[in-house]
């Protein structure tokens, strides 16, 4: 899989996507990186600590977070994407679910675009992922957690996010697959779709699983967000065992270590 000027081994291979918020309220690291000189550093630490995408936010999509207008977002994610472009060779992913942020991400250089409604929201989001050939990441979400069957109704609803892609013209092999964890599920569900997530899997794309710190660690552990590591790198060793092509984390050093150890093991 190719995104930006890099081919992704998406069979075997698991690869990690930086989290890098430019918000002042993200639930975990919020108020860090909203500057620009300290964002490029925190993006440098994460590419020498074995990051292969870098992935902007300029709005926190937590439980309850407050949308903001395009404008503000537009401002806090263009520069950085700007920054990270011109300093290092390595893909950048944007974080968003609205057309005006998406179109001027990637007018700024933007690789990969990350819609936590997988193109639900904003239709003219796939149109613009399409018409700039870039590569997507799709991720489950609802409005609610009621579902007459689980696992067959979140299958339906990702199988719909695909053919939104199809019908705006995205290429197949630019799709990306995420299923959601903490979004339009209760704590059973996605604890059930994380250990289950090879059923995604088994639709052809590369599946991206984004664990890192979220509640269900916390709810799971009874642990703050600040001491959920052991619990996010047990989600990761999960996704390489059931075939995920990526992770979306805070903490890339540790990641990457128990990946290469992960991958070291089943090689073997």
């Amino acid at each position: 899989m190719k995104i930006g000027n890099r081919e992704f081994d998406v069979n075997g291979k698991c690869h990690i996507m930086g989290i890098l918020n430019v918000t002042p309220d993200s639930f975990s690291d919020g108020g860090k990186w909203n500057n620009v000189d300290v964002a490029l550093r925190h993006a440098e630490d994460m590419i020498r600590d074995g990051a292969d995408i870098i992935d902007v936010g300029g709005e926190s999509t937590r439980p309850g977070h407050t949308v903001i207008s395009d404008e503000e977002e537009i401002s806090r994610v263009v520069p950085v994407i700007e920054m990270i472009k011109d300093n290092f060779d390595v893909p950048v992913s944007i974080d968003t679910y609205k057309s005006n942020v998406c179109e001027a991400a990637l007018k700024a250089g933007a690789d990969l675009v990350n819609d936590i409604w997988g193109f639900k929201h904003d239709y003219r989001v796939a149109e613009l992922t399409a018409r700039y050939g870039a590569a997507c990441c799709l991720m489950h979400n609802r409005d609610n957690n009621d579902y007459d069957d689980f696992m067959t109704d979140f299958i339906s609803d990702m199988k719909e996010c695909v053919s939104i892609a199809d019908r705006a013209g995205v290429s197949r092999d630019k799709i990306i697959l995420d299923p959601g964890v903490g979004f339009g599920k209760n704590l059973q569900q996605n604890l059930q779709v994380t250990n289950h997530v090879d059923q995604l899997v088994k639709l052809g794309f590369p599946v991206l699983l984004g664990t890192s710190r979220k509640s269900m660690i916390g709810l799971t552990l009874d642990l703050p967000v600040d001491q959920r590591l052991e619990g996010t790198l047990a989600t990761t060793v999960i996704g390489i065992m059931r075939g995920c092509s990526f992770v979306r984390v805070h903490d890339v050093k540790e990641n990457r270590r128990i990946i290469d150890m992960s991958e070291a093991i089943l090689a073997s």
